[in-house]
């Protein structure tokens, strides 16, 4: 396994360029696939999860082409037709690409099995299979929770769903599979994830109704092939303005940068923080974006309720790094949630955070950091977590000695060349 050696530095600035946001990236070619004639899709992310979309759509008879240094043609399938697929359909690491796929594949009439590496058939699948079975899909989970999965595609039914999770990959499988369903769908409880697939939909001439308290959409729709500029991805994004406010006399500027409102919870809770954190709104539609810029800062602890948590689950664990150099406490609370994620991320966090001599308070669903800390550094375990793997990269930047991180190429996951742009802006 690949290991990297990082120490501290003393300043952070550049300009770096974020890749394609990871969301948007498996929504453009599943979208892509069902359309109806050809999506072409500019700044897609190229990495492992999104690869395994990919994989998968090709397997399902969906022909995807390279056609320039950040594009690919998505020749759509004018509806829900794919092939059956003569392998097992390997999803890798994506949770995405799975859950999503439950719900492609619900409807159709055909038999497939979806697996994944050791990490995601670990994670559950039932709170998906659950809604789908209601609608009329039937599946055959490992242990009655688990992938390896099997789906046989059955006609499908419209449902009123109360989504008990605040989950855009279990509400997004429940909205494919309603196109494809006869009748309306209606989802209630917690809606309020990131909302790419109601914004995309939109852009690929399908109506979805939504407001505060429910998300409708009406079976029977068709998808219509469109271009899409995929932003730059927030999530990622949020490592740099994470590690510029912690350096003093730093500066990192980025463009392209997704500006959807349910995926600037980070940035919101850097500014709370004391972080000097500015953005510009450019392109509003289908996803906003823009630019984001943060500047080395004095920051103090703040409070992350559940209601919070939605728009910045992806980023705890580097929030939970930015609180032990914070002034006062920082307690997140209602983030269960990344207990089943990669890897029980709460638990990650607290181990490593202890390995490099900080104190943290775990709680069920969250933790409690009291600031600042001196951090030394360690030896990180990123449990094949690329979000561990990048936290504690940005933590080993303000510790003493030097940070050794284990298992460093699984942030191939979401961001290949992670670690070179770190260095790149760290010199």
């Amino acid at each position: 396994m690949a290991t990297e050696i990082l120490s501290s530095t003393k300043k952070f600035r550049g300009t770096p360029v974020i890749p394609g946001d990871k969301s948007v990236s498996h929504r453009s070619l599943i979208f892509g696939a069902l359309a109806s004639g050809e999506t072409e899709v500019t700044h897609l992310l190229n990495s492992a999860d999104v690869n395994s979309t990919a994989s998968c759509l090709r397997q399902l008879g969906v022909e995807i082409l390279k056609i320039g240094d950040d594009k690919v043609l998505v020749k759509g399938c004018s509806g829900f037709r794919f092939k059956e697929p003569s392998e097992v359909l390997d999803c890798g690491n994506s949770g995405t690409t799975m859950r999503l796929l439950m719900g492609v594949l619900a409807g159709q009439d055909l038999k497939a099995t979806l697996t994944g590496d050791a990490s995601l058939n670990k994670r559950p699948m039932k709170r998906v299979s659950e809604p789908l079975s209601l609608m009329g899909g039937h599946f055959e989970l490992t242990g009655g929770n688990f992938a390896p999965l099997t789906i046989k595609g059955k006609p499908l039914h419209g449902i009123n769903y109360d989504l008990k999770i605040a989950s855009a990959q279990i509400k997004t499988a429940i909205m494919l599979a309603a196109l494809n369903a006869q009748g309306t769908t209606t989802i209630t409880g917690e809606i309020h994830s990131r909302d790419h697939t109601e914004r995309m939909l939109n852009h690929f001439g399908v109506r979805v109704t939504s407001d505060d308290h429910q998300v409708v959409v009406e079976g029977g729709q068709s998808l219509k092939g469109n271009s899409i500029r995929v932003p730059g991805d927030p999530s990622t994004a949020a490592f740099w303005l994470g590690a510029a406010s912690l350096i003093p006399d730093s500066l990192v500027k980025m463009e392209n940068i997704s500006l959807n409102p349910s995926r600037t919870g980070f940035a919101e809770a850097l500014k709370r923080m004391g972080g000097v954190v500015t953005s510009k709104m450019v392109i509003h539609d289908p996803e906003p974006m823009g630019t984001m810029q943060a500047r080395g800062s004095r920051l103090v602890g703040v409070h992350i309720r559940a209601e919070d948590v939605p728009a910045l689950i992806d980023e705890i664990p580097l929030l939970a790094v930015l609180a032990t150099q914070a002034h006062g406490a920082t307690i997140v609370e209602g983030a269960e949630e990344l207990r089943v994620k990669e890897s029980d991320r709460l638990e990650a966090v607290a181990q490593n955070l202890r390995a490099m001599g900080a104190t943290i308070e775990v709680r069920k669903d969250g933790f409690a950091i009291s600031g600042p800390q001196k951090l030394k550094g360690a030896v990180i375990e990123s449990f094949h977590d690329h979000r561990i793997a990048m936290a504690f990269s940005i933590a080993a930047l303000v510790a003493s000695g030097e940070t050794e991180i284990r298992d460093s190429g699984c942030v191939a996951i979401s961001y290949p060349d992670f670690f070179k742009t770190l260095k790149s802006l760290s010199r």
